[in-house]
């Protein structure tokens, strides 16, 4: 279990009875978006690996379903690893056969490594490029029929807005690669589903956001003094599928940014220090 959730913004129950698929979803921001789902009586496919508890990080498919259920939602826990093709779609599959469709994907399951290409081992390479970008192709070109038949279908991928500048590429291609990658492929799906009413959206964060990527990949526990805590990125994530009507598709959308659209102001509280919320650190990507 990981700490209470709060929310800064309103749960409306425009998502009661939906289903949404994550990936990703036994911690950190997939969670979050979970319960922020749930709270609003969704049903919440949490797809993830993690089925047995792991001696670092908490949580597992299991014990996030018995907080959607919880909070309110239904849950269906099922063990994926969105690299494999056929795990994917037995896991949409069960999914639409137990809650009567999808109606959102969210691709959360990440990869990060933060090194430049010499520096890169191609296992590590290959990982970063299938989970992250590889696997926004393989999901969606898997749920489309099922989400073409919802009444507000939506693809969700947390992925930088499109940054080419030389400080971002040479330190770290290799995962730039992967998550660009994933940016253009919502971008090319918005067009491509422009007439079928699914809205294909890209989420990040302006500042880091406190997870297992922050302690462990990126730097120490230490960072989460200048980071948020991940409700902010479910907040804004339920905000972006609670819109209708394609409004936001093909947008590049930053979680404060949309936040503040929807009429949020306060934004100490979503700090993982409250104390240090003027202090935060922007995260990969943005300048």
């Amino acid at each position: 279990m990981g700490e209470e959730p709060i929310t800064l913004s309103e749960n409306t129950g425009a998502l009661r009875g939906r289903t949404v698929f994550i990936t990703g979803a036994s911690r950190g921001i997939g969670r979050a978006i979970a319960l922020k789902c749930a709270a609003d009586g969704a049903n919440i496919v949490i797809a993830a690996k993690s089925a047995q508890p792991h001696p670092k990080l908490p949580g597992t498919i299991f014990s996030v379903a018995e907080e959607v259920e919880a909070a309110g939602g239904q849950a269906l826990p099922l063990q994926v690893d969105v690299r494999e093709e056929a795990q994917v779609a037995d896991a949409l599959a069960t999914a639409a056969d137990r809650f009567g469709g999808i109606d959102a994907v969210i691709n959360n399951a990440g990869a990060i490594n933060l090194t430049n290409v010499e520096s890169t081992p191609p296992k590590r390479y290959d990982l970063m490029q299938s989970i992250n970008s590889r696997a926004v192709y393989l999901t969606a070109h898997l749920a489309i029929p099922y989400i073409k038949k919802s009444t507000n279908g939506h693809i969700l991928s947390l992925s930088p807005p499109l940054n080419l500048q030389p400080k971002w590429l040479g330190p770290c291609a290799p995962y730039a690669l992967s998550k660009f990658g994933m940016t253009i492929l919502s971008l090319g799906l918005a067009e491509e589903l422009r007439d079928t009413g699914i809205s294909v959206a890209t989420l990040w964060p302006r500042t880091l956001v406190a997870t297992a990527a922050i302690e462990f990949a990126v730097g120490s526990r230490e960072m989460f003094e200048q980071s948020r805590k991940p409700v902010i990125m479910a907040d804004a994530a339920y905000e972006i599928l609670c819109t209708e009507k394609g409004v936001l598709s093909g947008q590049q959308l930053i979680d404060e940014e949309l936040l503040r659209e929807r009429g949020v102001t306060n934004f100490v509280e979503y700090a993982h220090n409250p104390d240090m919320a003027d202090q935060l650190a922007v995260d990969l990507f943005l300048d």
